[in-house]
């Protein structure tokens, strides 16, 4: 797809505007919950950005006003063989992973309540930031299964293990105020002005250079769960890759002639 269209398939949206890729999770009459319709074509979608070196950022939003996502859909679960259901809980886990391992930094914007499944997609990109009226909390526990997608691996690596323990144990729904004191959201914003905040975000890493954010963002997730050194290796090996790009003599000869850069990640 191309500058300025729009790709509709039956539960996703995928907007591209300029460098900004905007994926839209679009079940708003079921709170955007997840059936297998909508994992499969989540990941196809993902597969495409993955692929398509025009997209620099990625922001992930809810449809309607009342939810980013509420997790998997518990009523399509409810006809589900245990056989289909161990299925549906692979597919979700491997479809956050690629939204994990996208090389493009991401941001969810969480419009609405974030629950199970929901949380967990917002957890697997880089940034969250969330409606203040949001409500959200990975709350499996109360239906008697736990975080498959993720969740139990990475809010701990977020959030520290004591208090990402208590937060699944006690299936707590948190506000977007509670989530910000904790470091679980980026930021919070009144309705009025959320996707502005989306925007300012977005549009501040849109500025840099795309190879450069690539490899910042790689050598970030890679190296943190290593030791100090091989994680500096990681840096050095992720750098190297910048040197001989236009871009960096692009940004070069911009600020001896005091001007913006012109990049064109190359």
């Amino acid at each position: 797809m191309g500058k300025g269209e729009i790709l509709h398939m039956k539960t996703i949206l995928l907007e591209q505007k300029n460098h900004l890729a905007i994926v839209t999770l679009n079940r708003p009459e079921a709170m955007n919950a997840f059936n297998w319709d909508m994992l499969n074509e989540l990941e196809q979608t993902v597969e495409q950005i993955r692929m398509n070196s025009d997209i620099r950022t990625v922001v992930f939003i809810g449809s309607g006003e009342k939810a980013f996502s509420v997790g998997a859909d518990l009523k399509e679960r409810k006809t589900l063989t245990e056989q289909q259901v161990k299925r549906n809980v692979f597919k979700i886990g491997e479809v956050f992973n690629a939204v994990d391992s996208l090389p493009q930094p991401t941001i969810a914007a969480m419009n609405g309540h974030a629950f199970g499944g929901g949380m967990e997609l917002a957890l697997a990109c880089d940034f969250r930031i969330a409606n203040e009226n949001a409500l959200m909390g990975l709350t499996e526990t109360s239906l008697a299964i736990i975080p498959g997608a993720g969740g139990t691996q990475r809010l701990p690596r977020l959030i520290g293990e004591s208090k990402a323990l208590e937060l699944i144990l006690t299936a707590k729904r948190l506000t977007a105020a509670e989530a910000l004191k904790l470091g679980l959201v980026t930021k919070t914003a009144v309705e009025e002005i959320f996707m502005d905040e989306v925007m300012k975000l977005a549009n501040a890493i849109l500025v840099n250079g795309p190879i450069a954010l690539i490899q910042a963002k790689y050598a970030v997730k890679t190296g943190v769960n290593a030791d100090l050194q091989t994680g500096l290796q990681i840096e050095r090996k992720a750098y190297e890759l910048t040197i001989p790009t236009k871009d960096r003599v692009e940004a070069l000869v911009a600020f001896s002639e005091k001007r913006k850069p012109n990049f064109q990640g190359e």
